[in-house]
């Protein structure tokens, strides 16, 4: 297993961006059955996007996103309509199909389009299976009710999400758990961190709104952040090849400032664990620009993200690719003033962003990504100068990779001192809770503040 954090991938925002009606829908059809048949396959969908053609990829992300929403329920329902599977790549686009004919309140195509373009994608996918999928979709229309209230008698038809993870939530949050998995299947909200040393959250929203685009700004505890009413492409924000402005979800704009605190004394050192793509630590530099900041990513393809972040925004840090465990291999021996380890982690908490990655996970990858967590915190808190603070963060909602990782460290490491700082620190849960203070919920996150005496 890798370093690196699927959570933090920042390939697409979790929002279309662009209509999907901009290509033909048999294309898009195509492409997005594709997509759901490499995430089945355990490939991740941001690198299968990617291979999209680009003219064909906002719709194939559209369509994709809602396949895997509700994945779940298309497999139970087709489990019921076709007992015996159909070879894969049928299967697949069969299960597109399903999916966007779930009963939905807007649906993005009417019922006879979707079946009739279906076909013509079967037609040039798998000519002799055309006339299964088009009994198979128009008998679903016809006893549509029932199949889907037959379908959501099993835990996967009834939340999309496969039995271990839904258990896994009971175990770790008996009160939350439904709520969470409904969270996952929403379309999360396009947040906005401005250059704290250019603009502020309110003047932003006003000259978005000069060009017609609504957006709030939220305020404390996250001062840069605001959230667009819909989601743009970012070449639709204005300032944003300048660096004036970047999209990062307002729970990931609370590791600089929790990191930071009070602030740095000039020149100080600062490790950035697991830097990629860089939002985090573009962050840092923008509330603190006369930082020594080493950025370090085991991936130097995603280390390169970084730097491209780093030269938007017109900002300067020492990067390295190394595995941040070997610390022999790129540590200089002195000691740093703060380190944030954004560890690799399930990214269970960012699911409505990246709705592949509850089909891509297996019930053991949590506790290897665990031990990973471990040695990475092992490894780095010797590198903490006395004085210094460390955070501790991931992306994830399971206690595994939060709550009951820090208990260990503790355990391991008795001189350490943990700050709980509220609104910041413990377990910040995307659901109707977490929107109280934070408008919209965030996404899932962990935060732990150290100390070294």
């Amino acid at each position: 297993m890798g370093l690196n954090c699927p959570g933090k991938a920042d390939f697409y925002t979790g929002a279309m961006t662009q209509s999907p009606h901009s290509a033909p829908l048999h294309r898009l059809l195509l492409q997005a059955a594709d997509a759901v048949q490499g995430v089945r396959e355990g490939r991740s969908l941001t690198d299968l996007l990617a291979r999209v053609p680009a003219e064909l990829r906002p719709g194939t992300q559209a369509l994709a996103f809602t396949a895997l929403r509700r994945l779940g329920g298309a497999e139970a329902v087709r489990q019921q309509l076709a007992p015996k599977a159909p070879p894969p790549r049928v299967d697949a686009l069969l299960l597109v199909a399903l999916a966007l004919l779930w009963p939905d309140p807007e649906p993005a195509y009417a019922d006879h389009t979707l079946v009739d373009q279906a076909v013509d994608a079967a037609k040039q996918r798998a000519p002799a299976s055309a006339a299964f999928i088009n009994a198979v979709l128009r008998r679903f229309l016809r006893e549509r009710a029932a199949l889907v209230a037959a379908a959501q008698h099993s835990p996967l038809g009834a939340f999309n999400h496969p039995a271990w993870w839904i258990e896994k939530l009971r175990q770790d949050w008996p009160a939350q758990w439904q709520a969470l998995l409904a969270a996952n299947n929403r379309p999360p909200p396009m947040t906005l961190r401005v250059h704290a040393r250019r603009t502020t959250a309110a003047d932003y929203a006003e000259r978005l709104a000069g060009l017609g685009l609504s957006a709030r700004a939220l305020g404390a505890p996250t001062p840069q952040a605001l959230v667009l009413d819909r989601p743009v492409p970012v070449s639709a924000l204005p300032g944003f090849a300048e660096g004036l402005v970047s999209v990062q979800d307002a729970a990931a704009q609370l590791a600089a400032p929790l990191l930071l605190g009070a602030g740095l004394k000039p020149g100080a050192r600062v490790l950035d664990a697991c830097a990629a793509p860089g939002g985090k630590t573009a962050h840092l530099l923008e509330l603190q620009p006369e930082l020594q900041l080493t950025a370090l990513d085991a991936d130097a393809q995603r280390l390169a993200r970084v730097q491209d972040n780093l030269n938007r925004l017109g900002q300067h840090a020492t990067l390295k690719a190394a595995d941040a465990r070997q610390t022999a291999a790129w540590w200089d021996g002195r000691p740093f003033d703060a380190i944030l380890l954004d560890a690799p982690c399930s990214a269970s908490g960012i699911v409505r962003r990246h709705p592949d990655v509850r089909w891509l996970r297996r019930p053991d990858d949590i506790t290897a990504l665990a031990r990973v967590q471990a040695e990475l915190l092992d490894a780095l808190w010797p590198l903490l100068a006395p004085g210094g603070r460390l955070v501790y963060a991931t992306c994830s909602v399971f206690r595994a990779e939060g709550q009951a990782q820090l208990d260990a460290f503790l355990q391991r490491q008795p001189g350490a001192k943990s700050h709980a700082v509220p609104g910041f620190t413990g377990h910040l849960l995307p659901v109707a809770e977490n929107a109280s203070q934070h408008q919209p919920p965030l996404d899932g996150f962990f935060y732990a503040l150290l100390t070294k005496p």
